[in-house]
């Protein structure tokens, strides 16, 4: 269901969406690093940001969206942004993030964030979703911890790996999208909407700072 993001020869992702870049809208600080490398032998993704704000997003088809329940990966940090600190804005960036974008229905959105959803979605001219979770591996806070992002309510924050696990080590994921969906945004719906989009991203914009990590195995499954 999902193209692979390194390690493809040409035409083997004939039929299926790509994978795209998605900044900011008007984004004028750098780009987030993206870059296929070997690590062991194996072709795997390496992210480095440096004062940037960048993400992979792969869109998919409502059919293949409806039923997808299991995400799972391989993950690594060497480097965390100085100073990022998920609970503010001043510190809300991310080494690296995991992210599943759901179709919200917006009438289940809260009446102040429905009113700024439409705005962002006119500006932006991308249909955002109505609800985001991404996974990350923080420097801070330990891993089980939940929290909203900084910004919006429309993204929810789900720590998987944080201290004491150590940088330069590769750790796997695997996720039910339907069970943290209805944990972390329960307060908002009673069943699970559509998936229409996986997202990798890593920034450093907020901190001004640097970091880098890898990724690998993303797999999403019914």
């Amino acid at each position: 269901m999902l193209a692979p993001l390194v390690g493809e020869r040409p035409g083997e992702s004939a039929g299926r969406p790509p994978w795209r870049l998605a900044l900011l809208p008007g984004q004028t600080v750098p780009r987030t690093e993206f870059t296929a490398v070997p690590i062991d032998r194996k072709q795997v993704l390496r992210i480095d940001a440096h004062a940037s704000y960048g993400n992979l997003v792969h869109p998919l088809s409502r059919p293949a969206g409806e039923g997808a329940r299991w995400l799972s990966w391989r993950w690594r940090v060497d480097r965390f942004a100085d100073g990022s600190d998920l609970r503010s804005k001043a510190g809300d960036d991310s080494a690296l993030r995991v992210c599943a974008l759901f179709d919200h229905p917006l009438e289940r959105v809260p009446f102040f964030e429905r009113l700024l959803l439409r705005f962002a979605r006119s500006r932006s001219g991308e249909a955002l979703p109505g609800a985001t979770i991404c996974y990350v591996w923080d420097r801070l806070l330990p891993a089980g911890s939940e929290l909203r992002n900084a910004y919006t309510r429309r993204v929810r924050y789900v720590v998987l790996q944080g201290p004491p696990a150590p940088t330069g080590v590769w750790r796997s994921e695997r996720r039910d999208l339907g069970a943290d969906f209805l944990r972390v945004f329960g307060d908002e719906a009673s069943g699970v909407p559509p998936l229409v989009a996986i997202l990798v991203g890593a920034d450093a914009d907020n901190t001004k700072s640097e970091s880098r990590s890898y990724l690998s195995d993303l797999s999403l499954e019914r």
